[in-house]
């Protein structure tokens, strides 16, 4: 697996949890890489959209904007995501964008998390490293609290990105087979 992307904000946001401190009880940071072989270009505005995630993310149960005008740093969305049988009620809040790199979204309780999602174009593929980092609160500590960071990472969060990669497959060769029903030239 390639290095992980570095440097701009990335690396120095003072936000950013310090990874020398001990970790408490309820604390969660997990790390996961994937790739998507799909364009950086046609993957980003899935991961900056949360209105998009419930077509790749089973347990986004619903998203809908707070605020008018363009989207920008400071726009919250109300949100509620399925944990197996119960809902968790919470905002998120977007915190950092990089047009087609980075973006950074910060949940409120019960969640209390900040995910970073940052992409790397590799030729017609995007390598993403999403830096999951929170605190679980309320009745989410007894509902996913006691999982392992394996079973997070392995059964829900990276199977989210398979999910994606496999929804623009279907996208890209439903449009490549309508451009070719209709006799229209490839890009």
């Amino acid at each position: 697996m390639e290095e992980p992307p570095t440097g701009g904000a990335h690396a120095t946001r003072p936000s950013r949890p310090d990874p020398a401190a001990r970790r408490r009880r309820w604390e969660r940071h997990i790390v996961v890489d994937a790739t998507v072989h799909h364009p950086v270009e046609v993957v980003f505005p899935y991961l900056a959209d949360p209105m998009r995630w419930h077509e790749f993310a089973p347990a986004v149960a619903f998203r809908r904007r707070f605020d008018d005008g363009p989207v920008r740093v400071g726009t919250r969305w109300m949100a509620t995501d399925r944990i197996g049988p119960f809902r968790a009620h919470f905002i998120d809040t977007l915190e950092h964008l990089e047009e087609d790199r980075c973006v950074v979204w910060w949940s409120s309780a019960p969640w209390n998390a900040r995910v970073e999602y940052a992409c790397r174009a590799s030729g017609g593929i995007t390598r993403i490293r999403a830096d999951y980092f929170g605190e679980l609160s309320g009745a989410l500590r007894w509902q996913v609290g006691w999982l392992p960071d394996w079973a997070t990472h392995h059964l829900i969060l990276a199977r989210d990105f398979r999910r994606l990669d496999r929804l623009l497959t279907r996208r890209s060769r439903a449009a490549l087979r309508w451009r070719r029903q209709r006799g229209v030239a490839d890009d």
